[in-house]
This record gives structure tokens, C-alpha cells and sequence, in this order.
């Protein structure tokens, strides 16, 4: 059953069905329920045990699949304070909070101030922002992924943003006039200054 207006669900995992508000933002785009099926399929091998985080958040939806999933932890950033504080709430509802953290600010200003290596991001920001490259050559000069993690990339169709030689095209899928893709970093080829694929 669709979610009602105004809300989505978690389509997998422990908090399968849970729903999650959407509030009425200018921007606001949650990832359609056919495309974050196809991701955690994609993702399926990988999502157990992983620290994630969630770029340009919004309502949460990818950080909570995954942690519905079995991700030990998840880090939001989201720079509108209404979205942040509603996310900070969905967890402490969903009792997710106690695997995760909001950080309520800008993407950049939020990645200054991580730490660690995470398993699996989830860059999505908005469109017409043109962010893409900007916060992929972040994470990487950050030390921000580990040698393999996995990177999953939502943009218009027609967009081909300039991305790290490590992150290898792994897979991809288009809605409408969204393409998800999902990239393997491979450290070693950032040397080779060189892309690799896998369909």
C-alpha cells in the first residue's frame, strides 16, 4: 500500500512500514520508493554492520532504510532546521536514536567537521545547487571513505558531474528524469588516474 500524501514509508528491514512525515519544504525531493528499493537491493551485501552517512538528508529516508537495515550507525546532515529537528524526532520515534546523530548544518561545514571513515554515502543534493563534484573531492580530501566504500549519486538525467578516478561506476538505474547510480571507491586506481566499470 502507498504511503498517504505527506508521508513515505521504509520499505525494508526491522522498521519496514514505519512512516515518515514529509513536511512541506521548497526543495524537498525524497528518493521515490522504486529507486531506494533498487538501491538497498544493490546495497543488500554490503548495509549489514556499516556506518553511513547521509548527505543533504532531508527527510532521512536513505539513513533510516539503512538503519532499518542493520547499519551500526548513521550520521544526517541537514542544513534546514525545521528537517533536522524533524529527523532528530523521527529517530528518537523510530528509537533509532541511539545509532545516530543529526548534524544540522551545510554539507561542507557539516564534512570539516567528520571524522572516521564511513562504508556507504549517500550524496543527493539539491538539484540546481550543482554540488556534486564539490562535496566528492571533499569526502575524499577529508579521509572520509575507506578504500572500498560505496557511494550512491542521485542527479538529473543529463548531468555528468566530475567525480574522484577511485569511484568506479558499479550501478545505475533511472526514474523518470532521475539517474541513481551507485559508485565503488578502489583506492588503488586513484594512482592510475583511471576509471573502471561494472554493469
Amino acid at each position: 500500500m502507498p504511503a498517504a500524501p505527506g508521508k513515505i514509508r521504509i520499505i525494508g528491514g526491522h522498521l519496514r512500514n514505519s512512516r515518515i512525515d514529509v513536511p512541506e519544504r521548497p526543495g524537498l525531493r525524497p528518493t521515490p520508493e522504486r529507486v531506494r528499493e533498487t538501491l538497498f537491493n544493490w546495497l543488500a551485501a554490503w548495509i549489514d554492520g556499516a556506518r553511513v552517512l547521509d548527505l543533504f538528508a532531508g527527510t532521512g529516508a536513505l539513513g533510516l532504510e539503512a538503519l532499518s537495515r542493520g547499519a551500526r550507525e548513521a550520521v544526517f546532515c541537514e542544513r534546514d532546521p525545521a528537517l533536522a529537528a524533524a529527523l532528530r524526532a523521527n529517530l528518537v520515534r523510530l528509537r533509532q536514536d541511539g545509532h545516530a546523530r543529526v548534524v544540522a548544518d551545510d554539507a561542507s561545514a557539516a564534512l570539516a567537521g567528520l571524522s572516521g571513515t564511513f562504508d556507504v554515502v549517500f550524496l543527493d543534493p539539491p538539484f540546481g545547487a550543482d554540488l556534486w563534484s564539490a562535496v566528492a573531492a571533499q569526502l575524499e580530501a577529508r579521509g572520509l571513505l575507506g578504500a572500498q566504500s560505496l557511494i550512491y549519486l542521485e542527479a538529473p538525467r543529463e548531468a555528468a558531474p566530475a567525480l574522484p578516478p577511485d569511484w568506479i561506476l558499479h550501478k545505475q538505474t533511472r526514474a523518470g528524469d532521475v539517474q541513481a547510480t551507485l559508485y565503488r571507491r578502489d583506492a588503488a586506481l586513484a594512482k592510475l588516474g583511471r576509471f573502471g566499470s561494472q554493469p
